[in-house]
């Protein structure tokens, strides 16, 4: 026998200070209570929150559970609900609604084969020699700021401009155009506390979107752009001109973030591990491992909400047609039934692919190879040279926040020696 939709658990807000203070507490006590139970994000729709491992997993890979709510009977009215929320007008509206990762079916599938191509295991590999470029480039000015022990934030100083050069390059984004985008990724990444400047930011933002798109399709490069472009001209019905704009946006905001706080919440649990750290310097080939493992503790703590076509059983708990669903990636992540000891930072255990940090199944996250291989480069090379590095504050002023879905710290001042 089954519960329904009557949960006696009180619902949780995955914004509130005690998860953000301890997310590993909070969630582990959920995760024991309540697999399945009810929440929401600041007081917004209701939905239910899934969070041992074997559940988030099939809510990440079964066909019944589609990102794009218009494919479901009965699920929630997004466009409305963005309007209302963040004061968008319907043309912006639409970039928000057709990213990549808010598809399903077919129309997913036709997309994602036009973004693959920049992130095959060949084109990242090609990129490494320019990554270990950029690095040492950042480190060489961390160096230089952090002379006679000043501290340097590693966020602003190496985390943030590492995968965001990548990205930029990869894409197609020109050097000189790129100062924007701080503030774009910014209040696009926390809609909500942004009201009143997202229609600005969002209008900007599609009008450079389209001027980069103009300039790639009067002077091709070897960048996603030119890429799409060509796309579009071979075969018009492949890709419009909007699913274009919303393809490069959704790579450019979304496509270091991820990476950015991976740095440094690794950083962070190296420095807090260094019976760990040691071993990872004793012998650097097992760095990839390290990556995967400290990729497993965070900092990805939510997927994006999927909606089923029709009732599944998740927990014990019957959850209806149409119904908001939001897979808890962090506490599945750190489920006990999955992984011994987990929530203790192990870079011998073989954690693989098998950590759900960058999903799973059809929407499986296209920049995983490059993003493992951005932090494998950048720890690597960070601790090489700076081996004395560590922090400039106690740490229990180190001040952790909760962007959507992501755990950050805002600031990592660090002693380089």
């Amino acid at each position: 026998m089954t519960a329904t939709a009557e949960n006696a658990t009180e619902p949780v807000d995955l914004l509130s200070p005690d998860l953000i203070a301890d997310p590993f507490a909070a969630y582990a006590r959920m995760r024991e209570q309540a697999p399945t139970l009810t929440g929401s994000i600041m007081g917004g729709r209701p939905m239910w929150l899934v969070t041992r491992y074997e559940d988030v997993r099939q809510v990440l890979t079964d066909p019944r559970f589609h990102n794009n709510p218009a494919s479901v009977p009965d699920a929630p009215d997004t466009r409305t609900t963005i309007m209302r929320q963040l004061n968008l007008p319907t043309d912006l509206v639409d970039y928000l609604e057709d990213k990549l990762m808010q598809i399903d079916g077919a129309d997913h599938r036709r997309l994602r084969g036009l973004v693959s191509k920049a992130f095959t295991a060949r084109r990242v590999a090609r990129l490494r020699p320019r990554v270990e470029e950029i690095t040492t480039s950042l480190l060489d000015a961390m160096a230089d700021a952090g002379r006679d022990g000043a501290p340097v934030d590693l966020l602003t100083a190496f985390c943030y401009p590492l995968p965001f050069t990548v990205i930029c390059e990869l894409v197609g984004i020109d050097e000189a155009d790129r100062a924007p985008w701080f503030e774009w990724g910014h209040c696009l990444s926390s809609p909500t506390e942004h009201r009143e400047r997202l229609p600005r930011v969002m209008r900007e933002c599609v009008d450079h979107m389209l001027e980069a798109i103009a300039r790639r399709r009067a002077e091709p490069r070897d960048d996603l752009i030119s890429a799409l472009v060509e796309a579009q001209e071979d075969d018009g019905d492949r890709l419009s001109e909007r699913e274009m704009v919303t393809l490069v946006f959704t790579l450019v905001i979304t496509g270091h973030e991820t990476t950015t706080h991976l740095l440094a919440n690794s950083v962070l649990a190296l420095l807090e591990n260094p019976d760990q750290l040691a071993l990872v310097r004793a012998d650097p080939s097992r760095w990839p491992q390290a990556v995967n493992e400290l990729m497993r503790l965070g900092p990805t703590q939510w997927g994006l909400p999927r909606h089923p076509s029709q009732d599944v059983e998740l927990g014990g708990v019957t959850i209806p047609a149409g119904a908001t669903v939001m897979p808890l990636i962090l506490p599945a992540n750190t489920d006990p039934r999955r992984y011994d000891d987990p929530e203790r930072l192990d870079i011998g255990r073989e954690t693989g692919q098998s950590h759900l940090g960058f999903g799973q199944g059809a929407h499986y996250c296209l920049g995983a190879p490059l993003a493992l291989q951005e932090a494998e480069v950048a720890l690597h090379a960070l601790f090489e040279r700076f081996p004395g590095m560590s922090l400039a504050v106690p740490r229990e002023e180190i001040v952790w926040t909760l962007r959507p879905g992501v755990t950050r710290v805002e600031k990592l001042p660090l002693r380089l020696a």
